[in-house]
């Protein structure tokens, strides 16, 4: 079982939003989709709920067009809220379920299961517009899991959390992942994304500009980091060949270099400049790669 997207393009009149997307999250797995504002993120999951349709291309799920008929096995978190606010959370869940095809007292108690493990029981009989937002996110979760389903959809589903509750989120993610679900997520959070993503793809501007593997990706890319901590001042290492860039703090400071030799050379220019605590050689970061490919375009 498997969500597959193969040559995907979406058009606005002359605007191409979505161009030409090939990827393949399988059974069991975890898949970041990453892109700045504006990338084609959610043009991209309104396709795959059938709420748009791909001007070329084919978009299955588990071999199969996706339709009314799929709509139970689907959850979906988008990244606007999507909530009544004057109704009552029960109420509002059990709406939301009966539209998936849950009968009311399936609802019901996947509702109590899931208020008690997201710790908002106390939330039951309460209007959205009177919780907090990290609350309303928990509710909107909610929605997308309650019905069990097999492949899941999930559009910036950490934000508005703290830390605490970011845990608990991940923990139930993990826990549909492990039981067999597929899982398509963005996030702008990129260290979310290589905690719990086996593969991923960054789009820009419609085009997918980077896919496989998160090891892989990492591999590929032909820029290191270089971290050093020293009492002693470092910014004469700023001008050294091959440094791209550096961000210095309290305690030394972090170098984007270009070549693993020049990691030689910021060595001996550390050691010349005084006694060094710490120096390490760091496989790029996700978010390392997402600047140098899009730029700072995201929030």
């Amino acid at each position: 079982m498997a969500l597959q997207l193969e040559n995907v393009t979406k058009r606005f009149g002359e605007f191409t939003a979505v161009d030409h997307l090939n990827l393949t999250v399988e059974k069991g797995s975890m898949y970041g989709f990453l892109g700045a504002n504006g990338a084609g993120k959610t043009t991209t999951f309104r396709m795959i709920l059938g709420l748009l349709n791909a001007n070329e291309g084919q978009i299955t799920w588990n071999n199969k067009t996706i339709s009314y008929e799929t709509s139970p096995e689907i959850g979906y978190l988008p990244e606007e809220r999507g909530l009544y606010p004057k109704m009552k959370v029960e109420d509002q869940l059990i709406f939301l379920g009966e539209l998936r095809g849950m009968k009311k007292a399936d609802a019901k108690k996947s509702i109590d299961y899931w208020l008690e493990r997201f710790e908002v029981s106390q939330n039951k009989n309460k209007k959205v517009e009177e919780l907090s937002k990290g609350n309303q996110q928990k509710i909107q979760v909610i929605a997308a899991l309650m019905h069990d389903p097999k492949l899941l959809i999930l559009d910036e589903p950490f934000s508005g959390l703290d830390p605490v509750n970011v845990e608990m989120l991940k923990k139930a993610i993990t826990d549909f992942r492990n039981n067999g679900a597929t899982i398509l997520f963005s996030s702008h959070r990129m260290d979310h994304v290589e905690e719990l993503c086996e593969k991923l793809s960054i789009i820009h501007h419609g085009k997918q500009i980077v896919s496989g593997s998160l090891r892989d990706v990492k591999r590929s890319f032909d820029r290191q980091n270089v971290r050093i901590r020293s009492d002693h001042d470092l910014t004469g290492l700023d001008n050294v060949p091959g440094v791209l860039s550096v961000a210095h703090s309290v305690e030394g400071a972090v170098f984007q270099i270009d070549d693993e030799e020049v990691a030689n050379e910021l060595l001996s220019a550390a050691v010349q400049a005084g006694p060094i605590r710490h120096f390490e050689i760091e496989e790029p970061s996700l978010q390392d790669i997402f600047i140098a490919k899009v730029g700072k375009e995201y929030a």
